[in-house]
């Protein structure tokens, strides 16, 4: 039996990584597309799975907090993180519909859902993806290789061609952060330094702005 060390690890992260820099563009894009949606007031909702789910929850913080420089919000929310939602719907509709039923719920036409899966067959995803392209929504998806069925119903999507689910992960963790830097170039782009139109706010609050 093969032993799998650490340096088996790095040499499995480095190769998936070589195919990985070719979506780069297509990462750079959404961040322009992100941009403008939220910018014009929009929003983003993003789902995931374990793992997965902690990823969504970390794009979402760093868009509605900052990623690194100072800059006015934007509407983000992470689906999974209202738990009496998510075990409400699981309990009435079924594991299946977590997802789909806050989509049907919150979705607008222009807003982006973002879904993330390791495997690209999580079937509460698949659903939440036929349900947001129903109400005119955007979808991409960040999966493990292609093809897989989320893919397949995604307007748009990352497959990280790797056989491990770890360095599928540590992948999307990669296009998370990637995403966000695109995302804060193109507002950047969009509104000048003040961020977006309307009033300029000092960023961040200060002591003297707090009542």
């Amino acid at each position: 039996m093969k032993v799998v060390t650490d340096v088996t690890h790095c040499d499995r992260l480095m190769k998936a990584l070589e195919g990985f820099r070719a979506d780069a563009p297509l990462v750079e894009r959404w961040g322009g597309t992100l941009a403008a949606r939220l910018g014009d007031g929009a929003r983003l909702l993003a789902a995931g799975n374990g793992g997965s789910a902690a990823q969504a929850q970390h794009l979402t913080a760093e868009l509605v907090g900052r990623y690194r420089d100072d800059r006015p919000a934007f509407s983000a929310l992470a689906l999974h993180t209202d738990t009496s939602s998510t075990t409400a719907i699981a309990n009435d509709y079924g594991v299946q519909e977590i997802f789909a039923r806050q989509v049907a719920a919150h979705g607008r036409a222009d807003d982006v859902l973002l879904l993330l899966s390791t495997s690209g067959a999580s079937a509460n995803l698949r659903v939440a993806a036929i349900e947001a392209r129903h109400l005119g929504m955007t979808v991409w998806a960040l999966t493990g290789p292609a093809p897989n069925p989320l893919a397949t119903v995604a307007d748009e999507a990352l497959c990280v061609d790797a056989a491990v689910a770890a360095t599928v992960q540590e992948l999307h963790l990669v296009a998370v952060h990637m995403l966000c830097e695109s995302f804060d170039r193109a507002v950047g782009r969009r509104d000048g330094p003040a961020g977006r139109k309307g009033p300029a706010r000092r960023w961040p609050v200060t002591r003297e702005d707090r009542p």
